[in-house]
Formats: C-alpha cells, structure tokens, sequence
C-alpha cells in the first residue's frame, strides 16, 4: 500500500471545524515509524476508525519492517476503548476480538514495539501498551483496566499479557480490583523500564531505537520471534535460528569487525 493509499484508509469520520480528522498519525523514517493516537477531544479512545488505522499500519510494517513507536497526543496516550461505541456491542462483535485481534497484530510485527506512555492508559489503551515489547513512561502516567467496573472483562490481551510482564499475584490483583497505578509503581512492578519528563518522553524512545537499529535486524527479528515463542518451542526455535543467522553474511562482517577493532 502506498503512503497517500495508508493515510486514505487511516482517514476517520470524526470532524473538527468541518476538516477530517486522523485517528492515527504517522511519522515515517528509514528505520522507524511514530505512530501518534490522534482523537484528543475523547483522550484518544480507541474506536473503529482506530483499530482500522492500526490494521492499515501493521500491513504496511509486515510489508516492509521498521520499529514502532506508539505514543498519543495531548499528553494522554489512550483512555480506553471508545465506550459509546463499546456499549452498542453484542455477543457476535465480542466473538469478532476487534480490538484484542488489532493488538495481536501489533504485538506480532516483525520488529519491536515501544510504547512511550503519558497520561492515562486506561482499559483497551492499557491494553494496547502491554501489546508493547518496551515500555516507557513520564511520571504522568495512570495505568489500569476498570473493565469490570463496567460490567465487561479486559477481553483485548490484560487477562493473559499482563501476568506474563508482571506475575499471575499482581496481574489478577490489577484486574479484579481494577484500580488504576501510577507512574512509580508502574516501574516498581515492571510494567515500565523508564519514567521521563514528558518534553523529553519521545527523544529517549528515540534512543531506545537508535540502540536497537545499530543491531543486526535480522538478529534483532529473530530475538523476538524466540522470546515471543511458547516454552515447549524451547530450545529448538533458538537453535534453528542461530542456524540461519550463522550462515548471515552479516554475522561474518559484524565478528570480523569486532575481532579487527580488539587487535588494533
């Protein structure tokens, strides 16, 4: 899909003085893609438009693979699912996992995801971030999922995802209670490696990025295809990996590099 076809589809049916609105931004680079949740008069709900831009983008990275970057305007990154729209659902369109199949989606792209959180992320935007394979934060941040407050479960990743990034006590803790963290406990309990100042939120998942992208990529995809394989997988996914990346041309080039640079 080309660039002008992917901001078409992205093209919400939201309006603001008559113009058209974006419920995704997208920031295209050689190496990397921000992609900014873009509906701030509703703290960036996640609607059908939403998901449908999500989609658009994960063709576009499963195409052609670069790193993610998630984040959201107006110092909120997502306050959940789009509830007008959530409370007109029925059975067949929880069967259907809209949002919970665009978040596996975002979640299996080829290389990584850093989700780069301010403000609140809350039910379906939590679940979003937890999509994430990094996680920063400003000391902003409120982070939960109050889903059965409303009378529905945490049905996009949280029943499963979050146990797996901060242990089955904590998670189910979260989950029934449904009380919204903080920016520290959030790093206490490792669902964020980092808390920043929000003017400066987006440089350091910039430079998370720039560490990764001066690894191989083709290591780097294949890191994350094993750390995302099931345990049973183990250890035959890491060798047959290994296999091909030690026929990489570019593994020759990288130890060579390495082994000249310690002799020197």
């Amino acid at each position: 899909m080309s660039a002008d076809g992917l901001e078409t589809s992205l093209r919400s049916s939201s309006t603001s003085g008559g113009r058209a609105t974006l419920p995704l931004l997208v920031e295209r680079r050689d190496d990397r893609v921000v992609a900014t949740l873009n509906r701030p008069d509703v703290r960036n709900a996640i609607d059908q438009a939403t998901v449908d831009a999500l989609h658009a983008l994960c063709a576009e990275l499963e195409a052609d693979p670069r790193i993610l970057i998630l984040t959201g305007a107006a110092g909120v990154f997502a306050s959940g699912a789009d509830i007008a729209q959530l409370r007109e659902r029925r059975a067949e369109d929880a069967r259907a996992g809209i949002n919970a199949n665009a978040f596996v989606r975002v979640a299996e792209l080829p290389m990584p995801v850093i989700a780069a959180l301010d403000g609140y992320a809350l039910g379906g935007g939590a679940e979003l971030a937890y999509a994430a394979d990094i996680r920063i934060a400003t000391p902003a941040l409120k982070l939960g999922n109050p889903e059965t407050g409303l009378g529905i479960i945490a049905a996009a990743g949280a029943t499963w995802r979050l146990k797996e990034i901060v242990g089955d006590a904590r998670a189910i803790e979260l989950l029934l209670t449904g009380r919204t963290i903080g920016a520290e406990e959030a790093l206490g309990i490792g669902l964020v490696t980092e808390l920043h100042p929000a003017d400066e939120l987006l440089p350091a998942a910039h430079a998370i990025t720039d560490r990764i992208a001066r690894n191989d990529r083709a290591a780097t995809i294949a890191t994350k295809r094993v750390f995302r394989a099931p345990r049973e997988a183990h250890p035959t996914v890491d060798l047959e990996e290994q296999a091909v990346l030690f026929e990489s041309p570019e593994k020759h080039r990288r130890m060579t590099e390495f082994l000249e640079r310690r002799t020197k």
